[in-house]
């Protein structure tokens, strides 16, 4: 796709067609959805019935399985196929234009098309009723960013107000058909009881996190002294931190906090 020309409904089906990869194999798909903590009471939405493969299982295990297909030819295959489910509703659509439950408690289950990770995940983690726990099989480097590995970014900061994020399992490449050209995981997104700050406080968290990349912590343009910095560390029981800047949530957490004392 050209940059700058919009994506067409026609381009988006194809990258979608060209970014599902299905995963058939029953021990499998038995042993990854056992990770999770889904039952029979639980509301489950899943991101794509594919060939139905998941969606089986979900329905085994839950009360309700809500599954929302894009590609027609899947829908009406795996809507046959399953048609001995009463626990399943399925509809033909596009999840990202799909209305999440409004009040009731739900789950999120799929082996999402790799090339929208970024708006499914915004979708989930943002709404005014987000999901209580969320799986997602998704390529291993996105996954290793939106959780922070190795190097925090804004949007793994922010994720960390709200969700605990863990790698749960480490599939092969072979796992998948036709066999994508990364590797995957399988990543639980477990929302907070508490979230770590209020909607107003995680705005201004925001803007702190924005200025603080672009400028530092400390420094010239930087909101805070490196004594402030050093001081408000040693005090919360945190490490240092390393020259090249601040490296772990609890510590942006912990200067954020700080920062906003020093305004009051």
């Amino acid at each position: 796709m050209q940059k700058g020309r919009k994506q067409s409904k026609s381009d988006y089906r194809t990258n979608l067609s060209h970014s599902q990869n299905f995963i058939t194999n029953k021990k499998l798909i038995q042993r990854i959805i056992g990770l999770s903590n889904i039952k029979k009471e639980d509301t489950v939405i899943e991101i794509g019935a594919g060939k139905g493969h998941l969606t089986e299982e979900l329905c085994r295990r839950s009360g309700c399985v809500y599954s929302i297909e894009l590609d027609r030819r899947l829908y009406e295959s795996t809507k046959q196929k399953l048609s001995g489910y009463s626990n399943l509703k399925l509809f033909l659509g596009d999840f990202l234009k799909y209305p999440l439950p409004a009040k009731e408690e739900y789950k999120v289950y799929a082996n999402i098309p790799y090339f929208i990770t970024t708006q499914i995940i915004d979708k989930l983690t943002s709404g005014p009723n987000p999901p209580k726990d969320i799986w997602l099989i998704m390529e291993k480097g996105a996954a290793k960013r939106f959780m922070g590995t190795g190097k925090e970014t804004e949007k793994s900061l922010l994720l960390k107000v709200n969700w605990e994020m863990k790698i749960l399992y480490h599939f092969r490449r072979e796992d998948f058909h036709p066999m994508p050209s990364v590797d995957s995981v399988l990543v639980h997104f477990s929302r907070k009881a508490v979230p770590d700050l209020s909607r107003k406080e995680c705005i201004a968290f925001q803007k702190f996190i924005e200025h603080a990349m672009k400028y530092g912590i400390c420094g010239k343009e930087g909101l805070l002294t490196k004594k402030q910095v050093s001081v408000a560390l040693k005090r919360a029981g945190l490490p240092h931190a390393h020259e090249d800047g601040v490296t772990l949530y609890i510590q942006w957490l912990c200067l954020f906090r700080c920062y906003r004392l020093l305004l009051k």
